[in-house]
């Protein structure tokens, strides 16, 4: 009967093996084998990747609210500086009427000291107060002649700065149109500025902002660091308005396209900067770098429609460069 044990043990581990065999076969199953298997190792990728983007969009946006603070504070700081300087230049017109009270009243201290005095004698004491009397109407007398003349004066003043204006843009416009000075009808004295023709800081910059009036779009390459200085710059400017995008370039470059409104504003505002700032300080690097990179870009314009491409970065070629 051994043999019928034998037997029994043999069939019993056969049916283990079959049992194995079909367990197995489940591999090629497509709800539990390995495509199940692939499936779900699919979708904890997409939900990894879901919680990335999730991440990095939220750290976007704290960075873009920290610029925009940032934005905030530097026009913050314009604005102060702007008042600054209108307070500087009233102190500069209020400077020469204050000397002006100054010596009135220490005119008016020597008139009073130099009157005869009243000797011991009646007839020398009369004579002393018939010459104190008249002394006072000569010094009222003066006084009035100087108002006067200081009236008459000031409008003197404006009408020379009227014609020395319009001398200047009579220069501009001849230089522009590739005349030689200003226009004949204005006499030769009114103004430096005419004799000087194109040579004239002033006449150049005129002449470099109507070409940019006449500019439908510039595009500017600039570091991110040196387009904020920029947009802070001119931000306050009743021509300047903020670019719909700036687009991130390479290496911490930013692209962006401009008006020729624009960049009017932002000339003006760097010509006031460059004369303003203080020599070998960084705001009057800045602005003089700017300001002759965007006049040379200017300098080029042959009216046929091209876009204008100013790129603020030496180690960047200047006309290929996608």
């Amino acid at each position: 009967m051994r043999w019928k044990d034998a037997f029994g043990d043999a069939m019993k581990e056969l049916t283990a093996i079959r049992q194995q065999l079909l367990r197995l076969d489940r591999l090629d199953d497509p709800t539990v084998g390995m495509t199940a298997l692939h499936g779900e190792v699919a979708q904890s990728r997409l939900k990894i990747l879901e919680k990335i983007e999730g991440g990095v969009t939220g750290l976007r946006e704290e960075n873009r609210e920290v610029r925009r603070r940032q934005d905030r504070m530097i026009s913050d700081l314009n604005d102060t500086r702007a008042e600054l300087r209108q307070l500087l230049d009233l102190a500069d017109v209020l400077r020469p009427l204050a000397l002006a009270a100054t010596s009135g009243d220490a005119t008016q201290t020597g008139h009073e000291e130099t009157a005869p005095q009243v000797t011991e004698s009646g007839a020398e004491a009369g004579s002393g107060s018939t010459s104190a009397t008249s002394a006072h109407p000569a010094a009222s007398s003066d006084t009035q002649g100087g108002t006067v003349e200081n009236a008459e004066r000031q409008p003197q003043s404006e009408a020379a700065s009227q014609e020395q204006d319009l001398a200047l843009k009579n220069a501009i416009e001849a230089a522009y149109q590739g005349g030689t000075g200003a226009s004949r009808a204005q006499p030769p004295s009114a103004t430096p500025q005419a004799s000087a023709g194109a040579e004239d800081p002033q006449v150049g910059h005129g002449v470099l902002l109507l070409k940019a009036a006449g500019v439908a779009s510039a595009e500017l390459i600039a570091h991110r660091d040196t387009w904020e200085w920029l947009a802070a710059l001119a931000v306050d400017h009743s021509h300047f308005r903020t670019p719909p995008a700036v687009e991130d370039f390479k290496e911490g470059r930013v692209r962006t396209v401009l008006s020729g409104r624009s960049l009017i504003a932002l000339l003006i505002e760097l010509w006031n900067t460059r004369s303003t700032a203080t020599p070998r300080e960084g705001d009057w690097a800045m602005a003089v770098t700017s300001y002759h990179r965007i006049a040379a870009r200017l300098a080029g314009v042959a009216g046929q429609g091209e876009t204008i491409r100013i790129v603020l970065d030496d180690g960047l070629p200047h006309a290929t460069e996608d």
